[in-house]
């Protein structure tokens, strides 16, 4: 296969992860015989010091003549003032509507080595393997009308939720193709008691799923999938909720691992777009430049991206076995290390992945 790949460091650590990272993905190139091109543009606050603007022109253009693009992070505080008419989460914002990505998909995988990382018991999080599908563009972030006013009673504020059809259809289609690959079972999150937008979220979920008798199906109302998540997360496998709530489900879901250094993410659109790559963690400013920062979440996202939009499943199967690997053998960067723990920095960390792959 011969692909085009953007990569966009970003601010902070981002460099550090993005070079480890495409270290990682040379080495697989060469082992399974493709070839993996990559171009490099600016986003955040480096493309503001640069440009005055935080997704340049060049950089959206790059990115959709692409066949994937994989980030660092953006932001830190040189860019922190809220006055400031230009912020550096505007870069991601309009990425993300450049490549009309509607669906983040945010697995939440404990891996033995680090059970003992997570805040809860670690019989509780042993094989935990989710997915949280998060519906990207709608829902009451975007719906119309919203803002604030002043009234009788004072200062008031209004936001709107709207899902329609194709917006709720086209979630939860991604829901089932991902389950299909895994362990077949998908949970769609409503809280179709109380909410109309809810009510229609259920239908239209429940139309995708009798068009697909080969997946478990499940609905489970948000204020309960709360609980679960913490009393049986190793329960589920895909969970598709609208923007919202999987919001806060999947912040929910990060700490199950103990460690937001270990996870990844995708932001998925229409088939033969690209699709965006990331870790969930931010830019770490103070550890930038230091060679002491996790690459594994940006190495895990890489996998996804060769799976999701290059259809490389073995090699990202390879990456995954390899990540999983160097932690079995104990090593570790100082953000999942234990007291007193030997520690390895960003580029030892990339080379010891380099070294299971073999």
């Amino acid at each position: 296969m011969d692909a085009k790949i953007t990569l966009l460091p970003g601010d902070g650590i981002g460099p550090d992860i993005v070079a480890e990272t495409r270290k990682v993905l040379d080495v697989v190139a060469v082992k399974y015989g493709h070839s993996f091109s990559y171009t490099e543009q600016l986003i955040g606050g480096i493309a503001i010091d640069e440009t005055g603007v935080a997704l340049p022109e060049a950089t959206l253009g790059a990115c959709l003549n692409s066949d994937a693009v994989l980030m660092g992070s953006v932001g830190g505080p040189k860019w922190d003032d809220p006055r400031a008419k230009v912020r550096p989460e505007q870069g991601i914002l309009g990425l993300r509507k450049g490549l009309n990505v509607f669906a983040n998909v945010r697995p939440v995988k404990v891996f033995d080595a680090l059970a003992d990382a997570s805040p809860l018991k670690s019989e509780r999080v042993k094989g935990v393997d989710l997915i949280i599908l998060r519906e990207l563009t709608g829902g009451i972030y975007f719906g119309s009308p919203q803002g604030r006013d002043v009234g009788e009673n004072g200062r008031f504020g209004y936001n709107t939720m709207i899902y329609n059809e194709v917006e709720i259809r086209r979630i939860v289609e991604i829901a089932f193709d991902l389950a299909r690959k895994r362990r077949k079972k998908v949970t769609s999150v409503d809280k179709a008691n109380v909410l109309a937008t809810s009510r229609v979220w259920r239908e239209v979920a429940q139309e995708v799923a009798d068009e697909n008798p080969d997946i478990e199906y499940e609905v489970v109302l948000v204020d309960a999938m709360a609980m679960y998540l913490i009393n049986k997360p190793a329960a589920y496998d895909v969970v598709v909720t609208g923007n919202l709530f999987g919001d806060i489900l999947s912040d929910e879901a990060s700490m199950i691992t103990g460690s937001l250094g270990m996870l990844p993410s995708a932001s998925l659109g229409l088939p033969g777009t690209p699709g965006l790559y990331e870790p969930i963690h931010g830019s770490a400013p103070d550890i930038a430049g230091k060679g002491i920062a996790n690459p594994l979440a940006t190495i895990l996202s890489a996998a996804m991206m060769l799976r999701s939009s290059l259809d490389l499943d073995e090699e990202a199967m390879a990456m995954e076995t390899a990540v999983s690997q160097v932690l079995a053998a104990g090593h570790r960067t100082a953000d999942i290390a234990k007291s007193g723990e030997k520690t390895v920095g960003t580029t030892a960390m990339g080379d010891l992945v380099i070294e299971a792959l073999g």
